[in-house]
């Protein structure tokens, strides 16, 4: 099986949008710690925002409720 970052890393090769959203919010769920969850909803956020992804609004309001989207 293809790990996560792997999967990360193609995506971002391929420019796949949806997969970057997709990918960066299960490596928002698998992290460890909640800085390491808050980058990578972060970068999941951007990549919904880029792409008019419909994930955007409940990512959103996900880093809302860890105080980091005002």
């Amino acid at each position: 099986m293809t790990s996560l970052n792997q999967r990360l890393l193609r995506a971002h090769s391929d420019g796949d949008r949806a997969a970057l959203v997709r990918l960066y919010s299960a490596a928002a769920a698998a992290a460890d710690t909640s800085e390491a969850a808050a980058f990578y909803l972060t970068h999941a956020y951007v990549f919904a925002l880029e792409s008019g992804h419909p994930d955007s609004v409940e990512l959103r309001a996900r880093l809302h409720a860890m105080g980091r989207e005002h």
